[in-house]
């Protein structure tokens, strides 16, 4: 029997609590962020899962049906694509969140996409139902919670590896530690690994609304800054920020590290390879306080990142590198180690 699945792009949604109908909607109304049914086709691959609401993986087959969401994907390892690229209503979900496009370029290491067919919106009383019908609202509130601010040279380059042993470490100091995720493409796994190692809470982009965050500029400012307000309304310590992707690409890196502003208090640089930390220091003209990630993955990289850039490098991968990642921490953020803290009270 075929089976309905909500990606994880859903959780915002009340779609497990009150009705909806499904119903095609005409190509000129369709935009960015809205919920759709796909039926999936094609023989199933490794690829063919969803993730799930609660950020469960689950396997999909001809006839399965999924509900996601209209976006577009420009990841560097794997695929780019967008809704607007669907074609007589085939597409593919280009994230297991169920982020629905069709995908233009794909790389070749990759098992071949989940393929799906268009069913029609998810519809109440005649209208599109939206992610940004359940975005989060919070009145404007200035921030003002140290942020240290993960960034990469691209993605799978250990930025989320990085966070959740930064909320672990933190939050083993007593410190309450919202972690959050404010650029990508919808997953939910990663940020779920921050709350798996000690953040109180966790956010990201879907929570304001957005599929992803390649979307114009204005529009992404728009969206995060009520997620921002919001945060600093939560009585937090500490922000542990993903940004995923790199500065340099069309996730609005650059945006977001503007609207955290002075907030930023440590800079983790998470690279693939010294020559990487490099690029991204000339490009940006960002200088990190820490490089990480595969780049440190051995002593030769380790001083090949010094020897290029003068920036120091933690393996943090290395259970023995723990420590020094904590005492590294407790002097940027100039912490009283000595002493734990009571939540919120920084």
């Amino acid at each position: 029997m075929n089976k309905l699945v909500l990606g994880s792009l859903a959780r915002i949604a009340d779609f497990g609590t009150n009705p909806f109908d499904v119903a095609p909607v005409p190509r000129n109304e369709w935009e960015t962020g809205d919920y759709v049914q796909a039926e999936v086709t094609g023989k199933p691959t490794q690829l063919y899962t969803i993730e799930c609401e609660t950020g469960e993986m689950i396997g999909v087959d001809a006839g399965d049906r999924v509900i996601g969401a209209f976006g577009h994907r420009a990841a560097t390892l794997e695929g780019v694509g967008s809704w607007m690229e669907i074609d007589g209503g085939e597409m593919n979900a280009m994230t297991s969140a169920g982020l629905f496009g069709r995908f233009t370029s794909v790389s070749k290491l990759l098992p071949r996409p989940l393929s799906l067919k268009y069913a029609g919106h998810v519809m109440r009383n005649g209208r599109k139902v939206r992610m940004r019908d359940f975005a989060l609202e919070a009145p404007p509130r200035e921030l003002d919670v140290p942020a240290i601010l993960m960034v990469g040279t691209s993605m799978s380059a250990g930025k989320t590896m990085v966070g959740k042993f930064a909320c672990q470490i933190l939050s083993d100091l007593g410190f309450r530690v919202i972690g959050t995720k404010l650029t990508g493409a919808g997953r939910y796994r990663d940020i779920l690994r921050f709350r798996d190692h000690g953040a109180a809470e966790i956010y990201d982009f879907v929570d304001a609304g957005l599929p992803s965050t390649v979307v114009p500029e204005d529009e992404f400012r728009h969206a995060i800054r009520p997620l921002l307000s919001h945060i600093a309304s939560r009585d937090a310590d500490f922000m542990v920020v993903e940004a995923g992707a790199s500065p340099l690409e069309p996730y609005n890196g650059a945006a977001a590290i503007e609207e955290l502003g002075a907030n930023v208090r440590c800079c983790i640089l998470c690279a693939t390879d010294p020559y990487a930390v490099v690029g991204v220091q000339k490009a940006y003209g960002l200088r990190p306080d820490l490089v990480a990630g595969p780049a440190t993955n051995t002593s030769a990289a380790l001083d090949l990142v010094e020897k290029l850039t003068g920036l120091p490098g933690i393996n943090i991968i290395d259970p023995d590198q723990l420590p020094v990642f904590r005492d590294f921490l407790v002097h940027v953020l100039q912490i009283d180690a000595g002493a734990r803290h009571a939540p919120g009270a920084t």
